[in-house]
């Protein structure tokens, strides 16, 4: 295995990284714009969100998004998730997202959260049992996803943070 080097995404990564997402689920690369630029820049500045890099050679090959939450259970210990595993299909095998999950697994810890949940859409038993292996466990818990199709853009639906939230609908 070539020495993998493992970091935390910074401002000059972007491009590598989307281009490695393009191998995640068929991701598209999006326009390089404003509204891309600001996302990144609001993700690079939330301490709870880390995007961790696996390098070769200054080539970003691997990736894995870890995100903390804060929490008021459970001793008031934060949960984490990770998200966006992926490694270049030319050096998968190697052990690159296994070293990755492990250091997200060591910010995890540091931050003295309780747990951390994965998700996968593969049904793949192979790629089930890589998680297993990394020491992921499919039993303790069942996982629901409720999808947003109706999502607009990202111009159209970013909103005023600080504005109030308004309450649900009726029923």
């Amino acid at each position: 295995m070539n020495h993998l080097e493992i970091r935390e995404a910074r401002q000059d990564d972007l491009h590598g990284l989307l281009a490695l997402y393009t191998q995640l689920h068929g991701n598209p690369l999006p326009a390089f714009d404003d509204a891309l630029e600001a996302l990144w820049q609001e993700i690079l500045g939330n301490r709870n969100h880390h995007v961790l890099l696996g390098l070769i050679d200054g080539v970003i090959v691997s990736s894995c998004v870890l995100v903390i939450t804060p929490n008021l259970t459970r001793g008031q210990r934060p949960y984490a998730l990770i998200e966006n595993v992926v490694t270049d299909e030319a050096h998968r095998g190697n052990g690159y997202a296994t070293a990755l999950l492990d250091y997200a697994g060591g910010i995890a810890e540091g931050r003295r959260c309780y747990k951390i949940m994965l998700l996968t859409g593969s049904k793949q038993e192979s790629t089930l049992r890589f998680y297993e292996r990394a020491g992921y466990n499919r039993n303790d818990k069942t996982g629901f996803i409720r999808w947003l199709d109706a999502v607009p853009a990202r111009a159209e639906h970013a909103r005023d943070p600080n504005a109030p939230v308004s309450s649900p609908p009726a029923r």
